[in-house]
């Protein structure tokens, strides 16, 4: 079955189609692979800032609450996030509520998170008792799950009465929209594990993460870890992304140009060089000689 004649106009235009298809690509991928570099760049610059903030805070000397917060209604500013801080006042043991889903290590784990009741949020001042009446959301430390995290947990009690209190100030995480049991919560939300607690108060924005207590606590908890400071695989993730954006872009943009150089052109194909004829070896010269020889000495007729 003979295969249809294609135009050499027909066949050029599909060619070059294809190579513009190529084109098209080559700068999706590209401009893909691009973006995606800087999406991972992007990460790299704020866990750096990240990391900044915890090397320039987690070992500074401690402050009054106060004198970090000074609106307890605002959100902590990143920039004064670790920052340790003193305030007096009286946990409210028995709102204690479980933080899910914060494993420790590996571990699955229950954080504590303990209503205070602050009596005053400056304690290294002589002044007058600073925010009397608000609520702070402290994580005291974390205790196992148990079995299968089903069955009550017990949670050492914090120091009864009147403690001054060094945590590590963080800020409020957003309201979970995931139902918990009674008494857990899915973020450190200060509202929400305030009503997670039964209690009615107004709370600081921010939270603090345990360092210590004074008086200690009779049976202290898992100690909270401190924060990583490993920059992460975003700064080779982008490099990588943007030799992909490259070699994306080189790959195809060669390939368009194999296709748009393949096309045919109008006109009688070029006729094939004819192959050169072998010139005869010794042994064919020998057989010729051999049989001219005999035909001479044949007789003639």
């Amino acid at each position: 079955m003979s295969t249809p004649h294609v135009p050499a106009a027909d066949a050029r235009a599909a060619a070059r189609r294809r190579a513009l298809g190529l084109l098209v690509t080559a700068v999706a991928v590209a401009v893909a692979c691009t973006l995606l570099g800087r999406w991972q760049w992007q990460r790299h610059v704020d866990r750096d800032a990240a990391i900044a903030v915890v090397e320039a805070n987690y070992a500074a000397a401690v402050v009054d609450l106060a004198d970090v917060v000074a609106d307890p209604d605002a959100p902590l500013p990143e920039a004064d996030a670790w920052r340790s801080v003193q305030v007096r006042g009286r946990y409210l043991a028995d709102a204690t509520v479980l933080l899910r889903n914060r494993p420790v290590d590996g571990t699955p784990a229950y954080h504590a998170l303990v209503p205070l009741l602050v009596t005053d949020a400056s304690p290294r001042a002589e002044d007058d008792p600073a925010d009397p009446g608000r609520v702070l959301v402290v994580d005291r430390g974390w205790v196992p799950t148990g079995a299968d995290g089903s069955v009550d947990v017990e949670v050492a009690a914090p120091p009864a009465g009147e403690v001054t209190v060094t945590v590590r100030l963080r800020p409020g995480e957003a309201t979970s929209p995931r139902e918990a049991p009674p008494g857990q919560v899915q973020a450190i939300a200060p509202a929400q594990v305030l009503a997670a607690g039964g209690v009615d108060a107004t709370p600081f924005a921010a939270y603090g993460a345990l360092v210590r207590e004074d008086p200690a606590a009779a049976e202290p908890l898992g100690a909270l870890a401190a924060p990583s400071t490993d920059p992460g695989s975003h700064l080779s993730y982008a490099f990588q992304w943007w030799v992909f954006a490259l070699g994306g872009l080189v790959a195809f943009t060669v390939a368009a140009r194999r296709e748009w150089s393949s096309t045919p052109t109008d006109g009688p194909a070029a006729p094939r060089p004819a192959r050169p004829r072998r010139p005869p070896g010794r042994d064919e010269l020998d057989e010729d000689a051999e049989i001219a020889a005999q035909e001479a000495l044949r007789p003639a007729r």
